[in-house]
């Protein structure tokens, strides 16, 4: 079992956007990174945790637990000409873009980006390097556990 952090603009899709879907799922359309890419399609698998996390937003940090809820497919969107995520070289014979489902298990209080950066036990997380700019990151066992516990503590 893998974990990672996703991030998403609550404008775009939110944690509550999330559980209002009919099964608590949807899919994460929309990734234009080959290295977050990489990860969903080579390396996530149904059942690996995920910490659903509120970027470009007032308040950023993690607001949800979650799970790969599918397999990797082709992302519709880089097929769509009206899409913002449209990919003019990306071919339905030969996709370049992938996504995985992801489904909300428990929103969470707000463990905040300043919180986090609080934390000694997360200072090796990848979201928290300085200049890192992707959507999609992994997340060591013991951070994971580490991040599980400070969300159970008082913000």
């Amino acid at each position: 079992m893998h974990y990672w952090l996703m991030k998403s603009e609550p404008s775009e899709c939110s944690v509550d956007d999330v559980l209002a879907s009919p099964k608590h799922s949807v899919p994460w359309f929309g990734v234009r990174n080959f290295q977050a890419r990489n990860f969903m399609r080579e390396q996530m698998a149904i059942g690996d945790g995920v910490l659903f996390y509120h970027s470009s937003c007032p308040e950023p940090g993690i607001v949800g637990l979650a799970e790969v809820a599918s397999t990797p497919y082709p992302d519709e969107t880089q097929f769509d000409p009206k899409s913002h995520y449209y990919d003019a070289a990306s071919r339905p014979d030969k996709p370049r873009w992938y996504l995985v489902d992801v489904k909300v298990i428990e929103k969470t209080r707000l463990l905040s980006l300043p919180e986090m950066r609080a934390a000694p036990q997360l200072a090796s997380m990848i979201v928290l390097r300085r200049g890192n700019r992707l959507s999609i990151t992994p997340v060591t066992d013991s951070e994971w556990k580490d991040v599980l516990r400070l969300l159970k503590a008082p913000g």
